[in-house]
């Protein structure tokens, strides 16, 4: 069954986009050329994920005039991934995260595109530092209005993900919603000066992994930095993705996050 992959996080600014493009890489790199996957960009600001040429990600205006979901731009939408042979990523902005998560469950979205043998992952990322309460406030809201299973990411480009020495799986909310979360992959905190560079160059000029091999903005340890990256996010993708296929709902106490 073809899988819809949507992300949605209240809190601008910590990665949404950069997630969008790996699950897409991910996606088209594990099916191959057959597998035809149709990205979306919905973010009324910041259209990061479509200005990736690899993507073909298509730029969807949303808002109407009163800055309001219009509805029936959402509604085709919709009837393009019912009628999409193969994987989908849709990218969405902050600014309208509250306004499309009502959509979302005022249409029982989720149940038409479970109903019509979709799988629907909402991806959500939590990230270190001062923003850790708003994404964790923010993975709150998802968890109690959405029925879709959810596929955390930690990312810790602003530090480890964790507060008074205690990670998400510590908290009261991992506890309470474990059958919910599909399971985590982490962004890994790497050496800023070497990796972190490396990433950020990648990830500025919009390229892929794929991309960045050819690129004469790296040269061969970049390249194989990248690697080491790429190889990471895609073990634990792999790991949760294809878990959840095989065992759903997923079984209490069985997370699915990868190690790398």
């Amino acid at each position: 069954m073809s899988a819809i992959h949507i992300i949605l996080q209240g809190k601008g600014g910590v990665g949404k986009s950069l997630v969008a493009a790996l699950i897409a890489q991910f996606l088209k790199a594990d099916g191959g050329a057959a597998n035809n996957v149709f990205c979306a960009d919905t973010d009324p600001v910041n259209d990061t994920f479509a200005r990736y040429d690899a993507f073909g990600a298509k730029r969807i205006k949303i808002l109407n005039s009163n800055q309001n979901i219009d509805s029936r731009v959402f509604d085709g939408l919709i009837e393009k991934l019912l009628e999409h042979d193969g994987d989908a990523v849709i990218d969405n902005g902050a600014s309208t995260f509250i306004p499309l998560s009502a959509y979302l469950v005022e249409n029982d979205v989720i149940d038409l595109l479970q109903s019509a043998g979709r799988v629907v992952y909402i991806h959500t990322v939590l990230t270190g530092g001062q923003a850790m309460d708003d994404t964790m406030a923010g993975l709150h809201s998802l968890l109690t209005s959405q029925n879709a299973p959810v596929v955390v990411w930690e990312n810790e480009f602003f530090g480890p993900v964790a507060k008074d020495g205690k990670t998400f799986v510590d908290t009261k909310m991992f506890r309470e919603n474990e059958a919910r979360i599909a399971g985590i992959v982490k962004i890994h905190q790497r050496n800023p000066d070497t990796f972190g560079k490396d990433v950020e160059l990648m990830v500025s000029n919009k390229l892929t992994f794929g991309e960045t091999m050819t690129s004469p903005l790296f040269t061969m340890m970049p390249r194989q930095r990248l690697k080491t990256v790429q190889r990471s996010i895609y073990d634990q993708l792999a790991n949760v993705l294809r878990a959840s296929e095989v065992e759903e709902p997923r079984a209490a106490g069985k997370i699915k996050a990868a190690k790398g």
